[in-house]
């Protein structure tokens, strides 16, 4: 589901042709936006996330129950061996087989939703994946991505490498920010 492209007479890169999307699911309706990037590269050089969001849904993320109603935002492929649960939350999907979200009405009482991305940071980085780009938007949420390498951090310090029963959910809790945590 990949936008036209046509070559940079400067340096032979392949450009993204402007593509406007229209999203209509069950928290936005006729929302409108742009991708202008190309799809997976001209990420700001801040911001070096370790998975893709097709990665992120294959290994099982946020209790199966993030992409269930805008499929048709993103590319099919994303949703082929996803790990998805259309009739509720199931811990039991998540890579990690524990629960490391906090309910959306925290993130709104926290002020960490932005109205373009009702869902949160992953619809962010989905998008922005995809082309889209908000110049105050992205840094806001790249500056979030940063904070959470804390964690990183502290399964360093705890657990012995690829010892992964140790610290799950913050394991798990690093794989909802892109980090591949099965590494560490």
């Amino acid at each position: 589901m990949g936008a036209p492209h046509h070559e940079d007479s400067r340096n032979g890169a392949a450009l993204p042709t402007r593509r406007t999307v229209t999203v209509n699911d069950k928290m936005q309706k006729r929302y409108r936006y742009e991708r202008t990037a190309p799809i997976g590269r001209g990420f700001d050089p801040e911001f070096k996330p370790q998975l893709t969001p097709q990665e992120m849904l294959k290994l099982g993320v946020f209790a199966g129950k993030y992409m269930t109603d805008c499929r048709t935002e993103f590319p099919a492929s994303w949703f082929t061996h996803a790990k998805l649960s259309p009739k509720g939350r199931d811990r039991a999907l998540n890579f990690f087989g524990v629960d490391a979200s906090q309910p959306l009405s925290v993130w709104r009482k926290k002020g960490w939703i932005h109205p373009d991305d009702p869902r949160g940071w992953f619809q962010w980085y989905c998008r922005y994946y995809m082309g889209r780009r908000i110049p105050d938007e992205d840094h806001r949420q790249i500056k979030r991505w940063k904070a959470i390498r804390r964690h990183v951090r502290q399964v360093e310090r705890n657990c012995e490498p690829g010892e992964l029963t140790c610290r799950k959910r913050q394991r798990q809790a690093l794989l909802h920010w892109a980090y591949d945590s099965r590494k560490i």
